[in-house]
Parts: C-alpha cells; sequence; structure tokens
C-alpha cells in the first residue's frame, strides 16, 4: 500500500498500539480457537484477544455441572484433532474442556486475556482495522492495527434476560442458568424455570433429581425429540437423510418418529409448532428440544409445566396466563444467549442489527475489507469448524501475497509497542 503520510501515521498510530502481522481474532472460544488453529496450519500469524481469563468462559464458567455434549462427538470436533478414543459418543462438559485445553496446546494458541474489545472499526484511509480494547492487566486501554478482523464471538456472547412485569422485586433468588450449576442448592425448594429449550429441560432434570419441585414455563410451541431412534444419534439419522431427501420430508419423518417413540406431548403441555424442526432451525435458529428423561419425570408430575409469565408479585408469587397465582422460592431464566456484535464492531454493514451475518449460510463467513465471521452459522461446533477452514484458507491465500515486507510496516514497527509475528 505504500507509506502513509507522516501526519496520518502519527494519528493512526498511538503510543499504546500493537501492529499485528496477520488477522485480529476476537474470541477464544472454540470458534476462534479452530480459525487460529487452522491459520498456523497455514503459516499465518495472528493475535487472538478474549475478553475473559482463559478460554472457552462460556463452557468453563457458565455450564452447568451436568451438561454433555447434545450431539454425538464426531460432530463436535474441531479441525484437525479428533476427541480421544477413549472418550463416550456424548462427551460430558469436562471432558470437552479438556479437550479444548488440549487443542490449544497442541497449536500453541496463546490468547491475550483479560482483553475485552470496546470497539473495532475499519479505517477506510489506510486500509486497516483499528481495534481497541480494554487491558486492566496491561496499564488501561490497548489498541490492536491490522489488515484483517475474525470476528468470533459467536452466538452466545451475553445472556438474554426477559423483561417480565415484577421480576426486578421478586423475593426469592433469581438466577441466570449461566449461574446455574447443581440442584443441590434447590432441594426442597419450589423452582421456577422460565425457557423449555434444551437447557430449560436439562435443568428442571436435574432440580428433580436433586429433591427440588420445579415448573417449567412453556411460552411457545416447541419441537421435542428423542435423542436416538433405535440406537442411533436422531441427529445423525437427520444428516444421512438429508443426503438423499429434502428437508421437508427428512422433517415429516423426524415429526413421525418423535410421535411414534415420544407420544403426545400436546396432553403434556407441549405443543408442535406448524413448522418442521429442521425447517425451524434452518430458518431462525431454533434449535430442537432432545429428551435426555425430562419427559418421563412431566409424566410422573415431578416436573411441572405451567404457560406463560404475565408478572411477579410479592411473596414468591407468580401470575401466569392462564389466570392462576403460584408461589415459589426461586427463579431460574433459562432464556438462552445472544450475540454482541452490535456493540463493538462499528461502521460495518455485514451484521443485521441482531448481530449476525446478513448473509446465510454457508457464504456468512466472508464480508468486505478484511473482515471474517465465525461461529454465527446457528449449526453449532460443525458449523464453526467448516467456517474456520474456509477462512484460514483464504487468508492463507491473501496474507502471502498482501503481507510482504513494506515500508508501512515498518514505519509501524518504529510507532507501536509491538509487533506480532
Amino acid at each position: 500500500m505504500g507509506l502513509l503520510p507522516t501526519d496520518r501515521m502519527d494519528s493512526l498510530f498511538s503510543p499504546r498500539c500493537v501492529w499485528v502481522n496477520g488477522p485480529i481474532i476476537v474470541g477464544a472460544g472454540p470458534s476462534g480457537l479452530a480459525v487460529a488453529a487452522c491459520l498456523r496450519e497455514q503459516g499465518v500469524p495472528y493475535v487472538i484477544l478474549e475478553r475473559a481469563d482463559c478460554i472457552a468462559s462460556l463452557w468453563q464458567k457458565r455450564t452447568y455441572d451436568r451438561l454433555k455434549l447434545h450431539l454425538p462427538k464426531q460432530f463436535c470436533e474441531l479441525p484437525r484433532m479428533p476427541f480421544p478414543d477413549h472418550y463416550p459418543e456424548y462427551p460430558t462438559r469436562r471432558q470437552f474442556i479438556d479437550y479444548l485445553e488440549d487443542y490449544a496446546a497442541k497449536f500453541e494458541i496463546k490468547p491475550e486475556f483479560s482483553s475485552t474489545v470496546l470497539s473495532a472499526r475499519y479505517d477506510e484511509t489506510s486500509g486497516l482495522w483499528r481495534v481497541v480494547t480494554s487491558a486492566p492487566n496491561n496499564g488501561g486501554e490497548m489498541e490492536y492495527i491490522g489488515r484483517w478482523l475474525v470476528v468470533a464471538t459467536g452466538e452466545n456472547a451475553e445472556t438474554v434476560v426477559p423483561d417480565i412485569p415484577g421480576l426486578d422485586g421478586f423475593d426469592g433468588k433469581v438466577t441466570h442458568v449461566s449461574d446455574y450449576k447443581s440442584g443441590e442448592a434447590y432441594a426442597g425448594k419450589r423452582v421456577l424455570v422460565v425457557g423449555c429449550g434444551n437447557s430449560g429441560m436439562e435443568v428442571s432434570l436435574d432440580l428433580s433429581d436433586h429433591g427440588a419441585r420445579p415448573a417449567m414455563v412453556v411460552r411457545d410451541a416447541v419441537h421435542v425429540l428423542p435423542r436416538e431412534v433405535l440406537g442411533k444419534s436422531t441427529f445423525e439419522l437427520a444428516v444421512l437423510l438429508m443426503r438423499s431427501l429434502p428437508l421437508w420430508i427428512v422433517d415429516k419423518i423426524m415429526v413421525l418418529l418423535a410421535w411414534l417413540v415420544l407420544g403426545n406431548l400436546a396432553k403434556l403441555g407441549l405443543r408442535r409448532p406448524a413448522a418442521g424442526p429442521l425447517e425451524l432451525k434452518e430458518k431462525y435458529g431454533r434449535t430442537p428440544v432432545l429428551d435426555y428423561g425430562a419427559l418421563a419425570r412431566i409424566r410422573a408430575g415431578d416436573i411441572a409445566v405451567v404457560p406463560a409469565v404475565t408478572r411477579f408479585g410479592k411473596g414468591g408469587q407468580v401470575e401466569l396466563a392462564d389466570g392462576r397465582t403460584l408461589n415459589f422460592d426461586a427463579v431460574i431464566l433459562a432464556t438462552g444467549y445472544h450475540s454482541n456484535v452490535p456493540q463493538w464492531l462499528q461502521g460495518n454493514d455485514f451484521f443485521n442489527k441482531d448481530g449476525y451475518p446478513k448473509t446465510a449460510f454457508p457464504h456468512g463467513w466472508k464480508g468486505q475489507s478484511g473482515l471474517y465471521a465465525v461461529g454465527f452459522t446457528r449449526r453449532g461446533l460443525s458449523g464453526a469448524s467448516a467456517d474456520a477452514v474456509r477462512i484460514a484458507k483464504d487468508l492463507g491465500n491473501v496474507w502471502r501475497e498482501e503481507a510482504k515486507p513494506t515500508k508501512r510496516a515498518g514505519a509501524c514497527h518504529r510507532r507501536c509497542i509491538s509487533v506480532v509475528f
């Protein structure tokens, strides 16, 4: 690109900046780790910024003890490293964390921890990305400057807390599922679980296992599928069927199998949506619920199913949409997560207002001006891994052409704290 004018250089590079001779990756979860590993294979240098003090903070700090991968392990592997042979088909939370730590060690991934990205914007004049971070361990703000930006913060960066009247004044303990670990502390208590997705179902089951009296809020229609059919993963079966059948036919097969295996769930207060489970996942990212044993507890009366909450009252009272008022000792919000990209990525129209790429899978991994996105496919770890491979291959080709030594890089070196190679 040539040498920038001196006055422009002085304004672009502050006293506390880092020139990155390669992509700047934001996020050290599975998506960010996958990109970093694939970049190393391509010989491309990078820096990876992580706001927490560890890799995969969602898994390490915001998941409950009994959690297992909901899909068979072959659909959850990151690129270039399979799970150990001795792992079960559905690895536990601890096994998956160990796998990720081994992955980071194998590919020598060393993120800049405790680096919260405050803003990232593309400088049109220089053709560079400027990423400002809050770095308390380094004495304040830092600015990373480079040619490429990889957004790897994913779909689950921030918790979703519903706006329900009276929730702030509820007398009992209110906890988001991200802070829930075990039902042991809730033994003997009446607990309202707000949300009926995979987390809501599994937390309700865990509470029941520990002697609590859970009630699960089911506001909308939901697809519940058996985890396995005749010993084979339901997800794996769907993948196989979709190789030769259109999505709408596979959806009908999935719903029929669910009815045959699980019965008529409407009697339990669980209505099925008109659209099929795969269609909802494809269009809206709504993941079907896989049954791990919660339905049996619902049938036995150990887990109650209740409609939407209209208001929280005093003394632990909860008003429901059907007119009933029930009392609870605690509330657990299994209301999910959302992307936080709109909070820090500036002046860019690649992402929509909800923090997802506007272009649908499989083409939503690359934007303009050196911008990339990974972990936003609504297809879990397999989707993130596929995008990581695409991104690293593309960056490898571009980097070898564009990241050759220039006078600009030399000027950056003199003015910045460090150069990342």
